[in-house]
């Protein structure tokens, strides 16, 4: 199982993801107050949560805890397949949702004076996009040179 290099990707997935989980996606200065966008809420550097964004927090968990799930299913290689385009499918999800609430949130401070920037971590989805591909690409190979080892018995 861990000697599989689709294991070792479907780690790096679930480490990106719960990177995004826990860290500031962006941040704004309006008001001379300090916001930032985590995954669960757009919150003040103190804590206190100003919107919501429980969706996306949801759709991160989902994304992190599916790669978790997916590499104890190694003897089923077929459903691993298509847990991993699931996956995807989320992840894809998960960036167009942090892009809805960048833009949102955006839109929240457009009557005052304000500055905005991306942390890293925003982009940590769509490396683990990249990650999930190659995961599929190993599983599949696997997938290959099992049927070809049941045809030469």
């Amino acid at each position: 199982m861990i000697q599989r290099i689709q294991t070792l990707y479907l780690l790096v997935v679930t480490i990106f993801v719960g990177v995004t989980l826990f860290a500031p996606l962006a941040w704004f200065f309006a008001d001379s107050v300090d916001y930032r966008l985590c995954a669960f809420s757009l919150q003040t550097l103190d804590g206190t949560a100003v919107q919501p964004t429980v969706y996306m927090g949801l759709l991160l968990v989902a994304s992190c805890l599916l790669p978790l799930v997916t590499i104890f299913l190694y003897r089923r290689r077929m459903l691993q397949i298509r847990l991993c385009v699931v996956e995807m499918v989320l992840l894809l999800g998960s960036v167009i949702m942090e892009g809805i609430y960048y833009y949102l949130c955006s839109r929240a401070f457009a009557d005052v004076e304000c500055l905005k920037g991306l942390k890293p971590a925003i982009a940590l989805p769509l490396v683990s996009l990249f990650f999930m591909y190659l995961a599929v690409r190993a599983i599949f190979r696997d997938e290959l040179m099992v049927r070809a080892a049941d045809r030469i018995r």
